[in-house]
């Protein structure tokens, strides 16, 4: 049986994420809301290029979903060492999302001509959600999850899976607008959805005293 025990580190890291997702969340909205992008037909990444004066405040929203990213993964259990892992090459991709610009207008291929540096981006942005979609999937049907995590992940799944699905074939067969823009704001929102309740779960769920007993 699963223990679903939390260590203090533990609910002290889903603490953390907590506050991360957040942070990152509202910085991420304001750079794309109030920033010189083109609105809902854009990338998100768009509030980030150079010469933007929202970059700096959706680079820090980045880094902190990065950060909650890894604290979800060092708060979970030792048993669901699979989905900690790919949580950290989740954060790891989404560093280096945040780290290296793309140019105005994020291009993409097959419709536009990308650079290195777009194309390192945009890889780095698209591993990120599928890894952590990836975890979603573990924990929702392949690890020995406690219950409430596995509820929580299989509904990330029925939401994030099918978006993330669209979004490749949009990619491939329309290229950039609204359809492609839209659907990245709604995958985005859903992991990070996913990634507050999940990290509220662990931080509130069964404390592991010094003497072996749990309390809440």
């Amino acid at each position: 049986m699963t223990d679903r025990r939390v260590g203090p580190a533990r609910a002290a890291a889903a603490s953390a994420a907590v506050g991360c997702v957040l942070t990152g969340t509202v910085a991420v909205a304001v750079a794309v809301v109030a920033g010189p992008g083109p609105g809902p037909t854009g990338y998100v990444s768009e509030a980030g290029i150079a010469g933007s004066g929202y970059a700096p405040t959706y680079r820090i929203g980045v880094f902190a979903l990065a950060a909650a990213l890894l604290l979800v993964a060092a708060a979970l259990p030792a048993a669901l060492r699979v989905a900690a892992a790919l949580l950290t090459a989740g954060a790891a991709c989404t560093v280096l999302s945040g780290a290296v610009t793309c140019s105005a207008g994020c291009p993409l291929p097959p419709f536009e001509t990308a650079t290195v540096a777009d194309l390192v981006h945009g890889g780095a942005s698209i591993a990120a959600v599928g890894a952590t979609v990836l975890a979603m999937l573990v924990l929702g049907f392949a690890a020995p999850a406690p219950p409430a995590l596995r509820r929580v992940a299989r509904l990330g799944v029925a939401v994030a899976l099918p978006l993330s699905g669209a979004i490749a074939v949009g990619l491939v067969t329309a290229g950039r607008g609204g359809l492609v823009g839209g659907l990245e704001r709604l995958v985005l929102l859903a992991c990070a959805g996913w990634g507050l309740v999940t990290a509220t779960v662990l931080a509130s769920g069964p404390r592991r005293t010094p003497d072996g007993a749990h309390r809440r």
